[in-house]
């Protein structure tokens, strides 16, 4: 799963500037847990951390560059990052 999570996060990274690693680490994570959550309360078969990657890839592509603004914007997303940026300093 590191190996995925990794590959996804310098994506990230190479997509929006304003996040640090640790940010982009902690979207990926929670992007990714979010697709899991939603596709088994949707009742589907799980099929496995290459579709997870797919979706989670996809979303990086259109939503990236602009998850900083997101963020802001939402509580629950501002405390994972808030978290994160304060474990770096």
């Amino acid at each position: 799963m590191n190996d995925y999570h990794e590959r996804l996060t310098k994506q990230l990274l190479s997509k929006n500037n304003q996040l640090s690693y640790s940010q982009a680490r902690t979207w990926v994570e929670l992007l990714w847990e979010d697709f899991e959550t939603t596709y088994a309360k949707a009742g589907r078969e799980y099929k496995g951390s290459e579709i997870a990657e797919r979706i989670v890839k996809q979303w990086i592509e259109s939503y990236g560059d602009k998850l900083h603004e997101f963020a802001a914007k939402n509580p629950k997303y501002k405390q994972y990052l808030n978290q994160e940026k304060n474990k770096s300093n």
